[in-house]
């Protein structure tokens, strides 16, 4: 079995010790959410089997101390016999013993059955919005896959609890029905029917915190989604005055969600209270019958004492398998969003066409935007977002007629056109690790090399107000740097990957005009040869631009130098003028 064996390992890196690889998670079963489940618990045959065994072992043990219980009162109490009372009273302590010990074992292994769950779900999801690739942000959001990775895993994972207290309830439910057959047929009538009963009542009140929750989790995910982006554009926010528009939404929705879950929350509590309150209901009825039968002489004492305790500890199952069903409420609605995900399809990963075999033009049909090799240029849109549209079209992230050497990107193989054609944008993410890791991805650059981008991303800063340097820990997303060396750390990776075509959306919009105009001329020499794309209405980097092309309603409005474009064009004049303005960075 995949749990049992020896993995194998891998050298990281020279000098490192060994490291045990992981078996990959398999493939898993898209086709629903109750396939989906089905192949957690096939993945991990043995270990589910040991589960359902000491799950049933431990529910079967629970119902013996009450026959012991019995005895000891008939043969013992009741006869007078103090060795018979003695033996019985040592099996029910023995009883009480292995019983903790098998608990342990239970609750090990079920603990276990649902972390492999865990990191299996995980580790699929992970490798899925990895194969999803540019796609996922256009599929999922971002909140929604953070709710799913870090809620939906675990509520999956805690369904998986019904393959061994679950199995190990129905087996001690029919177990106490056939002792309850031999001491008395009325008993285990009530019990027999009475249990069905008990789900029966608490179905609706399932079926209700089942379609809530699903809203909620939907809402929540939205919600979380538009918290992230406001934190993440807070600089951008703060600077062009959305700061309390955007606050007052995120209270709008936060105060309908928090309404939606005091909703949520009423359903859940009478779901809580009913499912709690009825098993004790039912064991007072079961008592009192027994009761009544013991003084009819119809069952000795003894048999009532047991009675008693085979109910009473009859509630553990019943509370199991109405738990059990709260998980599968609860679980099924992560289940959905988990396979919804994995059934998003990722890009077309069939080799296409080869790419030009040298620099060659990049055309956007749509625009009329053309791209001659070796030439730095400008993109300038009248109407926000035009710019950065061409720029995903022609670095091949969404389908187009775009081409590249008269042949359509489309048609090309994706991971040939990724190795020439770079899209640096400032959404893009950073590892965490060492700042010599983050800016040389691969590492298979050398330290000055490293530095020299970093002085074409006018980062240099960032080495020398960290401590150690190109060693110094960047944390996921550079959350410990400023706004300004994030944007130029992220400048710096694109610099140093050197790729045939570096297509930069907004390089420098956070930085000082000092810095920026630095940038510029240092970006120019760096890339000197190399086809270089930038969106921008920054005149300090327009005026350093071969060419400047102007969008307007979505084509081409005009093009040339900065300069000629000022004259000319009244349109671009107050674009550009009216950004340099507006224009303020941290400069840090």
């Amino acid at each position: 079995m995949p749990e049992t064996r020896t993995p194998p390992t891998v050298t990281l890196r020279r000098g490192t010790a060994p490291h045990p690889r992981l078996p990959g998670p398999g493939t898993p079963d898209r086709r629903g959410p109750w396939h989906y489940l089905w192949w957690l618990v096939a993945a991990q045959p043995l270990r589910v089997l040991t589960g359902s065994f000491w799950g049933t072992v431990w529910m079967v043990g629970l119902m013996v101390p009450p026959y012991l219980l019995a005895r000891a009162v008939d043969d013992g109490l009741r006869a007078g016999d103090r060795s018979a009372l003695l033996l019985w009273a040592s099996a029910f302590a023995a009883v009480g013993l292995a019983n903790a010990l098998v608990s342990i074992m239970r609750h090990r292994t079920m603990t276990l059955v649902r972390l492999d769950a865990t990191l299996r779900t995980i580790r699929v999801v992970a490798r899925h919005a990895a194969r999803l690739g540019s796609a996922l942000p256009l599929r999922i959001s971002s909140g929604e896959l953070s709710a799913l990775q870090v809620l939906d895993v675990g509520r999956i994972a805690q369904i998986l609890t019904l393959t061994g207290p679950g199995v190990g309830a129905v087996v001690a439910y029919a177990g106490v029905t056939a002792l309850l057959f031999t001491i008395s047929l009325p008993l285990a009538v009530v019990v027999v029917v009475g249990v069905p009963l008990l789900a029966v009542t608490v179905g609706p009140l399932l079926r209700g915190v089942h379609g809530r929750q699903s809203e909620y989790r939907e809402r929540e995910g939205r919600l979380t989604e538009l918290a992230g982006d406001i934190v993440a554009g807070l600089r951008v926010l703060g600077g062009i005055g959305g700061r309390d528009r955007f606050a007052a939404r995120y209270r709008e929705r936060s105060s309908a969600l928090l309404r939606q879950g005091y909703r949520l929350g009423s359903t859940t509590s009478w779901f809580d209270a009913v499912s709690s309150c009825l098993p004790v209901v039912f064991l007072a009825a079961v008592t009192w019958i027994a009761a009544r039968l013991a003084l009819s002489g119809e069952i000795t004492v003894g048999e009532m004492v047991a009675v008693y305790g085979y109910v009473a500890v009859l509630v553990i199952p019943v509370f199991s398998l109405i738990e059990a069903a709260g998980d599968l409420t609860r679980g099924h609605v992560s289940l959905k969003r988990v396979v919804r995900l994995l059934g998003f399809s990722p890009p077309s990963s069939e080799v296409g066409a080869a790419p030009p075999a040298g620099p060659s033009e990049l055309v956007d049909p749509r625009t009329g935007t053309r791209v001659r090799p070796g030439e730095t240029i400008a993109l300038v849109s009248v109407e926000a977002g035009d710019a950065a549209d061409v720029v995903e079209r022609l670095g091949r992230y969404t389908d187009s007629e775009a081409t590249w050497g008269g042949v359509p990107l489309r048609d090309m193989d994706p991971a040939a056109v990724r190795d020439r054609v770079l899209v640096g944008d400032n959404e893009a993410y950073l590892f965490a690790g060492p700042l010599r890791e983050v800016v040389s991805v691969h590492g298979d650059r050398t330290d000055a090399e490293v530095m020299a981008a970093l002085r074409t991303a006018g980062a240099l800063d960032v080495v020398s107000t960290v401590p150690g340097g190109l060693d110094s820990a960047v944390e996921a997303q550079a959350r410990n740097l400023s706004g300004g060396q994030r944007q130029r750390v992220r400048l710096a990776r694109a610099v140093l990957a050197d790729p045939e075509v570096l297509l930069l959306v907004e390089p420098t919009s956070a930085v000082d005009a000092h810095t920026e105009a630095t940038v510029a001329d240092r970006l120019r020499e760096a890339r000197r040869g190399r086809t270089t794309v930038v969106v921008s209405t920054s005149p300090l980097l327009l005026a350093r631009m071969d060419r400047v092309v102007l969008l307007s309603r979505g084509r081409v409005a005009a093009e040339g130098t900065h300069g000629a474009l000022l004259d000319t064009r009244p349109d671009y004049r107050a674009l550009v003028l009216r950004g340099s303005e507006e224009a303020g960075g941290d400069g840090s």
